[in-house]
């Protein structure tokens, strides 16, 4: 018996528009900057025009991505809230899949701008196997003082009272034709600029790094610390740090190289130095692993894993051969592909924009002992 789960970072699934662009100029699109605008009035309604007007491209996108996943549980990251996720759910996924995903789940988390980590289920696996929830579960009130792992380093303005996730985790207690599977839902802390002539990575990983040993401390407390590893779990999401990147040095009139940068320190290293967790996309070749491509002009492009499906020890045994797909179609035309691995793209993908996302989910068929 089999479940196939998905991981996206879908960007921006929001019900609401934000007009504080006006007044601060980091939050203003650039197609409005090239405007004189008058006046705060003016700003909103071109705003407003401006969202309606990409956003339906943008989501048919995001659709067809989250359709050629075909998974049957899909866990999103950044949807502002449940009717937001319903909405989309019948004024798009429907059109691709049909009634599919009628099971949704989503707490409101702790981000500030209001995105939020959330699931869609269908009700039976494609084999017909019932899916089942016993229990949904946000930990988004931990604070580093409930887990001991508060420190100084975490930051000038972090407080020992401060909530640990930036987002949430997200648990669900599912059964699969009667199986156990526990699904643990994350989005971790971005990636923000630098301080203290310390790059963003660096000065904000050690936020990512409470936030991973919060997720294990959930794990083992559950299922015992002896015994998490042999349990029935997987950890999904965008952790927004990678343990190796590919270097992409050149430009597209002379073309690109591609460098693997294996081994780098990362938060994530909490699930992985001791076998507690397997990173599944480590299966696939090492310059195949990417989901996102991040680039700050020529000088600074690279592409990295930042989405996740982390598998239990007892999952990734019971898996040998089992190895996540990654869907890169609805990437816009500006990320070079490494040779070998070009794709067609989805009809109306632009240079920058409309995509699908930044992000490239991956999906995974996975057996259940």
């Amino acid at each position: 018996m089999s479940i196939r789960i998905a991981t996206f970072n879908i960007e921006n699934l929001i019900a609401r528009f934000d007009f504080t662009g006006y007044r601060n100029q980091l939050r203003s699109d650039r197609v409005l900057k090239l405007f004189e605008i008058k006046s705060e009035a003016d700003y909103q309604r071109l705003e407003a025009a401006r969202i309606v007007s990409s956003t339906d491209d943008t989501r048919q996108l995001s659709a067809l991505a989250i359709a050629d996943t075909d998974a049957d549980i899909l866990c999103l990251q950044e949807v502002d809230n449940i009717e937001a996720l319903k909405a989309f759910e019948y004024g798009y996924l429907f059109r691709m899949i049909g009634s599919g995903y009628r099971q949704k789940y989503l707490v409101e988390g702790n981000d500030s701008r209001g995105i939020d980590v959330a699931v869609l289920m269908r009700e039976e696996t494609r084999d017909g196997q019932r899916i089942e929830v016993r229990d949904v579960t946000s930990h988004a009130a931990l604070t580093y003082h409930d887990l001991g792992l508060y420190h100084p380093g975490l930051g000038p303005n972090i407080r020992p009272d401060d909530r640990i996730f930036k987002r949430d985790c997200l648990e669900l207690d599912l059964r699969i034709g009667g199986r156990p599977l526990t699904v643990y839902v994350v989005h971790f802390k971005s990636m923000t600029n630098g301080r203290d002539g310390v790059d963003g990575r660096t000065s904000t990983m050690p936020i990512r790094e409470a936030e991973a040993k919060a997720v294990r401390h959930i794990i083992e407390n559950r299922f015992g610390r002896d015994h998490a590893s042999r349990r029935n779990f997987v950890i999904c999401g965008d952790m927004n740090d990678y343990q190796e990147r590919v270097d992409v040095i050149g430009d597209r009139r002379t073309g690109y190289d591609y460098v693997l940068r294996p081994d780098l320190e990362s938060a994530l290293d909490v699930f992985s130095h001791d076998g507690f967790a397997e990173n599944a996309m480590a299966r696939r070749d090492a310059l195949d692993r990417w989901t996102l491509y991040h680039a700050r002009g020529p000088e600074e492009q690279h592409l990295c894993q930042l989405d996740y499906i982390w598998l239990s020890k007892g999952l990734a045994d019971a898996n040998p051969a089992a190895v996540p797909e990654v869907i890169r179609n609805g990437q816009p035309f500006r990320t070079p592909f490494p040779p070998g691995q070009e794709v067609e793209r989805y009809p109306r993908i632009g240079w920058d924009r409309p995509k699908a996302s930044d992000h490239c989910p991956i999906a995974m068929t996975l057996h259940l002992p």
